[in-house]
This record gives structure tokens, sequence and C-alpha cells, in this order.
């Protein structure tokens, strides 16, 4: 079963370290992901820029706002995400809580949704809908139709 595991981070605390410290972090943890892989737990993961990099996206009175930072202005802020394979929730945890990581933040670990069959059946309607949509009378026509498809 997969997991994503959400690494949060505060990011004051994160600059303040030395960058001996901050390669000793990172070291630590990239050795214990080589663990992860080599065991068949480590998917894939990414670390992630400072929130101040982030941009967030929002649907607002009918129209697309764009501002900039992260979503939530908080003290941890996301720092990166692993994808994790193990049997259930309480694997999942074990394996994370001897993630050298833990001692920098916190760790959110989520089941991931499966959405193969969902993505099926959202195709099988898509395609039907194509199917079903009436060709244009005129060439003029036609070429409104695909402007707005």
């Amino acid at each position: 079963m997969k997991f994503i595991c959400l690494g949060y981070i505060e990011e004051k605390k994160w600059e303040t370290m030395s960058e001996s410290e901050r390669n000793a972090m990172m070291d630590e943890c990239f050795t214990y992901d080589d663990v992860l892989r080599k065991n068949g737990h480590f998917i894939g993961g990414e670390a992630l820029q400072s929130s101040r990099n982030a941009a967030t996206l929002r649907w607002l009175n009918g129209r697309l706002d764009v501002t900039e930072g992260p979503c939530a202005e908080t003290r941890e802020q996301l720092g990166g995400i692993l994808v994790l394979e193990a049997r259930d929730l309480k694997h999942a945890i074990e394996l994370m809580s001897q993630h050298p990581g833990v001692k920098a933040g916190s760790f959110e670990i989520r089941p991931a949704e499966d959405l193969t069959a969902m993505i099926r059946e959202s195709d099988r309607r898509r395609s039907t809908a194509t199917l079903q949509q009436p060709l244009p009378a005129k060439d003029t026509e036609r070429q409104t139709w695909k402007k707005a498809a």
C-alpha cells in the first residue's frame, strides 16, 4: 500500500543551523532513504524549496486568484514529500519513526488513494461525451467550436 509522507520543517530553525549541521542531517536522511529503498519501501521523494518561493492558486468569486507564498502561514512549512510502500498505516509509522528527519520536524503520513478505477470511469464518460457532441454544420461554426473546446 502506498503512503504519502509530508515532511514539515521550521524554516527559520533550518536557516540558523550551520552548513555542517545541515549537511550532517541530510546525510543521515539520505542514508536512511537508502535503507528504505534497498528494502523496497522508498518509491520516491522530493525536497521542496523555501515557502518564500511558493505560489498558491485558489478559485475565488468565479476567477483564479494567485497569491505569493504558501497555502498556510504557519511556523512549520512543508519541506518535502516521500512516497512510501508499507503493509498498512502502522507499518508506515514504524518505518518513518526511524527516519532522522523527525528530529528536524514532523511527518504527516497519509494513505494514497488508488484512482485507477475512477480514472477509467472518467475516461469512459469523457469518451462517450465526445462521441455524443454534434458536429458543426458550417466551417465557421467548426472553428468556433474548436476554440471553445
